[in-house]
């Protein structure tokens, strides 16, 4: 598992129940097992998955990805604010673009 940017930290800082369901997806990720409740994050190509936690009226995503062979790299975690729509704030999907692009230069080094 590879934490990229401060989504360790930032998981650690949501509530207990949104922490043990994002844990257990990964957990999944990890065993080449799929949460049921994990969805393809639209636009990202395949591999890039979100899981969206509900708490008391928040809703709290974390974004990883199962693309490369060996690792699961977790991509960003965040509480959404916009109460507009389901869809994704843009500025979140540039960060998991660049967290994805970053994701594949480490995954390439160990190759090496």
């Amino acid at each position: 598992m590879v934490w990229l940017g401060d989504t360790r930290a930032t998981l650690r800082a949501c509530p207990q129940d949104v922490q043990d369901e994002v844990g257990y997806a990964l957990y999944l990720a990890q065993i080449s097992e799929k949460y049921a409740g994990a969805k393809p994050l639209k636009g990202l190509g395949p591999g890039v998955l979100e899981v969206v936690a509900d708490h008391r009226g928040d809703t709290y995503r974390a974004v990883y990805t199962v693309r490369f062979a060996e690792r699961v790299y977790v991509l960003h975690v965040f509480r959404k604010k916009s109460k507009k729509g389901i869809a994704t704030p843009q500025s979140d999907i540039e960060l998991v673009r660049q967290r994805l692009k970053r994701a594949a230069e480490l995954d390439q080094k160990r190759e090496h």
